[in-house]
């Protein structure tokens, strides 16, 4: 009976010392803790940075319209060539400038006409060997040179178009459009200009968050094929049918007067298919021109389509039109957290910035049940740049990686406001329970909010 008086006593006062050395720890190191109004009432796993979408369907109408558009068209070996249209489109890069490939040819020529002169006697025939030299650059330039071709949508390519990319790029600039919808939720635009419009996809998409406020769409693509298989898919493959979504309209040309705005302007895989620099700088100050609040770019999640971005990126924060209409600049509302030169361009763009939004395909031969459709985008405003009270009163990064959880800590890869590339390990006793939460809920293409810690656990992605 003693010796169980005594332990107990023992065990009372060794709880005791290890409360008393557990509140020393704590008052050694304090815990952080989040900013006031950082979550603004919301739960960790839809935190106000949480933008991703989980695997899209393409609306019901939307597919039993492509459905039987691709059944009565009878495409021969359609499953070959939607797949084979899919790496073409993946790996089709922009023309090389005239420019550039004059320089080539002149840089070649010297370093033959050097070669020749080491390696020839005396007396040589200049004149032959100026023709030899000639048809040698002209050769390598054409072995080593992008040849690029426009693409011509004619009724039957638009059918085998439909059946590889209707879904993929439906998902990709409905997740573009979210961006919007859920860091801007006032937004609520009445007009649409879809330039490049090709099967009127971005129309699906943007009825699908703005279905209350769309009054009017435009879509303009120059190819008159895509306008009808667009109009068919609005019908149901019908043409007596009323339009599923109605005030859509059809052109092959942008409205001509400058002063003529909408409220959302959308770009989807079309930049890249203009022709030169000079074209697509052309076209995006164009663009610009027409958008009153929100302008959104999409591209293929390449370099190619990256460096086109981060081209009409430039032009629109960096040069200025001879004749401006709508005196309010652009900002970067998304993806970039800064409008500082792109890291990932400084880094020789080893790998893209892009994002990835999960999808069902249509219901397809070789289509397997889910696919990853990888793309980047730009979205610019003229509402000026994200205030701190619009923030929570912290700055946010962009997770540009998945996000790795581990036990008790999670590594996240992000672009800062800083313009900078950080590799940041992220705990609950470090930054708070709240952003922990947070990091640990978020994924690849979703902001989280940037806490200053120790300097020894940020580490820079190009260490």
């Amino acid at each position: 009976m003693a010796s169980r008086k005594f332990s107990a006593r023992v065990l009372r006062r060794s709880s005791g010392i290890v409360t008393m050395f557990r509140g020393m720890s704590a008052g050694a190191q304090p815990v952080p803790q989040a900013p006031v109004d950082f979550l603004k009432g919301e739960p960790h796993r839809k935190h106000p940075g949480v933008t991703n979408l989980k695997c899209l369907r393409l609306p019901m109408e939307l597919q039993v319209a492509a459905q039987s558009i691709i059944k009565s068209a009878e495409v021969t070996q359609l499953p070959q060539r939607s797949h084979a249209l899919t790496n073409l489109l993946w790996s089709r890069k922009r023309a090389v400038e005239d420019a550039t490939l004059r320089k080539r040819a002149v840089s070649l020529e010297k370093k033959l006409w050097d070669e020749a002169m080491e390696k020839s006697s005396e007396d040589i025939d200049e004149e032959a060997l100026d023709d030899h030299i000639r048809r040698k650059v002209f050769s390598e330039l054409r072995r080593t040179t992008y040849h690029w071709t426009p693409l011509k949508y004619d009724e039957e390519f638009g059918v085998v178009y439909m059946a590889a990319r209707l879904a993929g790029g439906y998902a990709a600039v409905r997740r573009a459009l979210n961006e919007i919808k859920k860091r801007d939720p006032s937004f609520a635009p009445q007009s649409l200009l879809d330039f490049g419009s090709g099967l009127g996809t971005v129309v699906w998409a943007s009825h699908s968050h703005w279905a209350a406020s769309l009054k009017e769409m435009i879509c303009v693509d120059s190819s008159g094929a895509m306008n009808i298989l667009a109009e068919r898919l609005l019908k149901g493959d019908d043409e007596k049918a009323q339009p599923h979504i109605k005030q859509v309209y059809f052109r092959q040309f942008l409205p001509v007067s400058p002063k003529v705005q909408f409220d959302l302007v959308v770009a989807a895989f079309t930049l890249s298919e203009l022709h030169s620099v000079k074209e697509r700088e052309e076209a995006v100050f164009t663009l610009w021109r027409k958008t009153s609040s929100y302008l959104v770019l999409v591209e293929n999640g390449t370099k190619e389509g990256h460096q086109v971005l981060m081209e009409a990126r430039e032009t629109l924060l960096k040069k200025q039109e001879k004749i401006v209409h709508d005196s309010r600049p652009a900002s970067v509302f998304a993806p970039c957290p800064h409008e500082l030169t792109c890291p990932k361009l400084s880094q020789k763009l080893v790998v893209p910035c892009n994002f990835e939004q999960f999808y069902h395909p249509l219901p397809l031969p070789r289509h397997k049940e889910h696919q990853t459709e990888k793309f980047s985008y730009l979205i610019l405003t003229r509402s000026g740049s994200t205030s701190q009270e619009e923030t929570g009163g912290v700055d946010w990064a962009r997770l540009i990686a998945p996000v790795q959880r581990r036990t008790r800590h999670v590594h996240c890869h992000m672009c800062c406001p800083d313009g900078q590339f950080k590799h940041m390990v992220v705990t609950a006793r470090k930054h708070s329970r709240d952003v922990y939460r947070c990091a640990r809920s978020s994924d690849w293409g979703d902001q989280v909010p940037v806490i200053q810690k120790v300097e020894d656990d940020v580490q820079s992605d190009s260490e």
